[in-house]
């Protein structure tokens, strides 16, 4: 699998705060080598076609979607941005 990012996610990561930058690069090589890992606590979200949660802390999240042998990471942030996902 690859990681490939929208340009809402790089903006989006562009404005974390430095600390939680290094926490999402930590945890999005765990979706590359370990996605089953307890820490992401990964799930499908209701309501939406192929768009998948990942969690950063107990407050940061990214969203994405598995396209063939891609994670497209669609966005990043507090929790409040699963009210408005893609």
């Amino acid at each position: 699998m690859i990681l490939a990012r929208t340009e809402r996610f790089n903006k989006e990561f562009a404005r974390l705060p430095s600390h939680m930058q290094d926490r999402a690069r930590k945890q999005l090589a765990l979706l590359l080598t370990i996605p089953r890992h307890p820490s992401l606590q990964i799930k499908k979200m209701k309501g939406y076609e192929n768009l998948w949660e990942g969690r950063i802390t107990q407050n940061y999240r990214f969203t994405f979607r598995v396209e063939g042998e891609t994670f497209l990471l669609v966005r990043i942030g507090t929790h409040d941005l699963l009210r408005q996902p893609e």
